[in-house]
This record gives C-alpha cells, sequence and structure tokens, in this order.
C-alpha cells in the first residue's frame, strides 16, 4: 500500500510540474484576438459579391475555407488556371480567398497584364498561371489595392484579411495574434507544412508589401 500511495504521489508530482512548464515556458501557445488589445477590428464599406458580408471578412472566411482542406504544396500547371485537386502553392491562398469573395484574380490580373504589359516581368502572356506567380501579384497589389504599412509595430494597421507579400511569399494575415500583437500568417509554403496559421511574421521572411482590398 506505501509503495502505491508514493507512486500515485509522484505521479500526480510530474503532473504538476508538467502543467507549470505548459503555463510558464510556452505562453505563445496562446492566440490573441484584437478585442484581446482594444485593437478595433477593420470591416470594408464593399461587399463586392454581394452576400451580405463586407469584403475584408470573406476574404478571410474564405481563406480558412480553403485551408481547412488541407491543401497540399506543389507547383503545377492547371488549365483551369486555379488548382482543381489537393494541392496548390502560396499564391492559391490568396487567389482561392479573394474569389469566394467575388475578385477573379486570374482574370483580374489578366486584363491589367494585357493593358500594361511593359510593368510586368512577362514575356508570353498566360492567363492561367500570370495569376500565380508572387512577381506578377507584387505589381497587381501595389496598382489595385490599397497600400499599407510594412511596419509591425503599427498594430492597428494589420487587420485579418490584408495581404503581405514577401520576396519570394504571399500569405494572407489572420485574425489571431501572439502575446506581443503581432498577428499569425495564413500561407501555404512548403510540402512539409502542418500549420497553415503560423507566427512567422518578421521571424521569417522580408515583408516588402502589405495590402487590402477594399
Amino acid at each position: 500500500m506505501e509503495k502505491l500511495i508514493k507512486g500515485i504521489l509522484i505521479a500526480c508530482t510530474l503532473l504538476i510540474i508538467l502543467l507549470i512548464i505548459k503555463i510558464l515556458i510556452l505562453p505563445g501557445d496562446r492566440k490573441y484576438t484584437n478585442a484581446d488589445f482594444d485593437i478595433k477590428t477593420y470591416k470594408s464599406n464593399i461587399d463586392k459579391d454581394e452576400d451580405g458580408v463586407d469584403d475584408q471578412t470573406d476574404i478571410l472566411q474564405n481563406v480558412k475555407k480553403y485551408i481547412s482542406t488541407k491543401p497540399k504544396y506543389k507547383s503545377k500547371y492547371y488549365e483551369t488556371g486555379y488548382p482543381d485537386d489537393q494541392y496548390g502553392v502560396c499564391t492559391d491562398v490568396v487567389a482561392f480567398g479573394l474569389k469566394g469573395a467575388g475578385y477573379n484574380l486570374m482574370n483580374l490580373v489578366n486584363q491589367d497584364v494585357i493593358e500594361n504589359k511593359a510593368l510586368y516581368p512577362i514575356e508570353t502572356i498566360d492567363k492561367k498561371i500570370d495569376f500565380r506567380r508572387v512577381k506578377n501579384l507584387k505589381i497587381w497589389f501595389e496598382r489595385n489595392a490599397i497600400s499599407l504599412t510594412t511596419d509591425l509595430k503599427e498594430y492597428e494597421e494589420w487587420q485579418g484579411g490584408d495581404i503581405v507579400i514577401f520576396e519570394k511569399h504571399i500569405g494572407i494575415i489572420s485574425d489571431k495574434r501572439n502575446k506581443d500583437k503581432i498577428p499569425y500568417l495564413i500561407h501555404l509554403a512548403n510540402p512539409y507544412q502542418t500549420k497553415y496559421e503560423e507566427d512567422i511574421l518578421g521571424k521569417k521572411y522580408k515583408i516588402v508589401g502589405h495590402y487590402r482590398m477594399s
């Protein structure tokens, strides 16, 4: 009986230690929202697809819907333009988010490229792939969206549904933040990715653009 009691006490002690470690050493696991920091959540006054949901919210909701399918990273060419299977790349996160809100990025980019080809690093126009290249999207968003700060310390200027572009990558800002008020990034970066919403802004990629559709 004495050995049993000692065993139970040891097990309970280990459990308490593990809980303390989780609480004290791993506080970054917690995700915060704008409300936790008294940051006002931005909502657009435009509803492009007239579905009763403002563009900013609509884009974020559709991005989350897309990543819930757990797309696997693979660079492929599609006759449909938009991937029609379980694969995708970073630009598809943005493209599907905007498409669900009423913005057909494939058509929009193609139209701008045709009308302003000299501005784009494109030799042969291909509607089905041009909108899936970060370098082209950087130019398109700079010309057709609202340009915002790239300073992460301007916390209120970073809102869920915003588009953020890096030197060779792109993603959507989440409505979740870390303890330092920095928002998470929703993105698709590599074949080994298991989490699509990550606390990596300012830690891994150099930010070169921050945009909002409306």
